[in-house]
């Protein structure tokens, strides 16, 4: 008989099927904060199953999208909102192509390549903030060349946020990535929209004023469900930009 401090939830993995315990339902995972139950999006136990079943298909170490940090910190940089995956990473090949990622390019050199329009899903489709971008990059790839940056995930984060262009976001996001660290966290609207839903964060909370304190609840979250950040992170991504429009209306 399944004891009533917890609940069961199970998965079929294409052969069979496995199982995780979880606390009840009632139980808080958080001050305030209760389990809930996985079949209910949103909860922490919904996270809680996504990550724990999730991890055979998700590896922990498929982040990194460059060979080195001067790569990792530029593909990085020319993604952000409003910029599709598929034009960030063909704008990072272009360049990484033609030789401009070793931080001796000129911001004119950069931002003439970025001007060329891309070929994405048949249609060409041109860079947005090519020149803002290309100042950005070249700036900072020509100072992690002039300065040795620190081997230490939060020192890196610092060392980053200190050039023009990289918020903490975006700092984090190279952290994360480079270093497969999980004392970071990569707050983008998709993460912050489903932290709301948990209960995690207020709608006073913002990242520009309160990255640090929002952070560290997330961090804390992911350490009381017993999963590591950066898994947690890369699926809460994935699930709230699959279901778009509809969690956006929950966050209004």
């Amino acid at each position: 008989m399944l004891n009533k401090l917890t609940q069961m939830a199970w998965c079929h993995d294409g052969i069979s099927y496995t199982h995780i315990e979880l606390p009840n339902e009632h139980v808080e995972v958080m001050p305030g904060i209760k389990w809930g139950r996985p079949e209910d999006v949103f909860t922490p136990a919904f996270w809680k199953y996504q990550a724990y079943f999730g991890r055979n298909q998700d590896s922990e170490s498929d982040f990194q999208l460059g060979d080195n940090l001067l790569e990792e910190l530029s593909v990085c940089l020319l993604g952000g909102r409003r910029i599709i995956a598929k034009q960030t990473l063909a704008a990072f090949e272009r360049l990484r192509d033609a030789g401009m990622l070793d931080g001796k390019a000129s911001t004119i050199e950069i931002e003439a390549l970025l001007s060329i329009p891309f070929r994405i899903n048949k249609r060409d489709r041109k860079y947005r903030f090519p020149k803002q971008r290309a100042a950005y990059l070249s700036i900072a790839l020509a100072f992690l060349r002039s300065k040795p940056p620190p081997d230490d995930p939060l020192a890196l984060r610092d060392y980053l946020t200190s050039l023009k262009g990289i918020g903490p976001k975006t700092a984090s996001w190279i952290v994360r990535n480079h270093c497969g660290s999980d004392a970071v966290a990569i707050l983008d609207i998709h993460i912050i929209r489903a932290c709301r839903q948990l209960g995690l964060y207020g709608k006073t909370l913002t990242p520009n004023r309160h990255y640090g304190m929002m952070e560290n609840l997330f961090l804390s979250f992911c350490d009381h469900i017993e999963e590591s950040a950066s898994l947690v992170d890369a699926i809460m991504w994935d699930v709230m930009r699959r279901i778009g429009p509809t969690n956006r209306k929950l966050n209004a």
